[in-house]
């Protein structure tokens, strides 16, 4: 039998350890279960400032500002703003790094829901009317119209506008009536990511069931 290096009986050993710990909650809220999240919260903090570290403040802000790029100074004195939101006194010098943050957070939003989902969406729906030989018409006709029938729901489920009436604020007819299929559309969409989401989440027990069974068979 070849013999285990002692890293990996240590990493095997902590790994089975949090497992259990996180297993516990099964039987109720308990510390252990409390102590391992605080640790995979603790270490995810930790792995995400030390990347911002490494790929965004030391590349982009401090060794410019070594190298004699005196442009990183905007960048810095905004980011040195952002601490008088700590006091209310000195809040107001944040108030324009803030503003930024939130203008470009909004344009990237925007820009990517349209440009990332939208023109796509519609793209798609329009390459679905392409006939190919390989298959039927019928049949490319029926997965063209679905598709075109839920992409133009689905959007109209989202409009809200709405005419006043005797009992508040109603969308004509119509419009109601294409929202509520737009709307199976948006429950069947929900349906297939909760799906994926739990066969991910299955997958995940699986493999920490495994690791348990491999780590007592050593």
């Amino acid at each position: 039998m070849p013999s285990v290096p002692s890293t990996e009986w240590i990493a095997g050993l902590v790994s089975f350890l949090l497992t259990l710990m996180v297993f516990s909650y099964l039987w109720k809220d308990n510390a252990l279960f409390r102590v391992a999240v605080y640790l995979f919260v603790g270490v995810s903090a930790g792995y995400v400032g030390a990347v911002a570290c490494r790929q965004v403040l030391l590349p982009r802000l401090i060794l410019p500002l070594l190298n004699g790029d005196f442009l990183a100074v905007f960048p810095l004195l905004l980011g040195l703003a952002l601490l008088g939101k700590l006091s209310q006194r000195t809040a107001a010098l944040g108030n324009p790094s803030l503003a930024l943050m939130v203008g470009v957070g909004a344009a990237v939003a925007v820009g990517g829901a349209v440009l990332g989902t939208l023109i796509p969406q519609v793209q798609a729906t329009i390459d679905n009317f392409e006939l190919d030989l390989t298959r039927s018409v019928s049949e490319q006709i029926l997965d063209a119209s679905t598709f075109l029938i839920g992409t133009v729901t689905t959007l109209v489920y989202f409009h809200y506008g709405a005419r006043p009436g005797p009992r508040g604020p109603q969308r004509s007819r119509p419009v109601a009536v294409l929202g509520w299929v737009g709307q199976v559309f948006v429950a069947i969409t929900f349906g297939v990511l909760f799906a994926g989401v739990y066969a991910a989440a299955l997958t995940a027990l699986i493999e920490r069931l495994n690791s348990l069974r491999l780590f007592l068979g050593l």
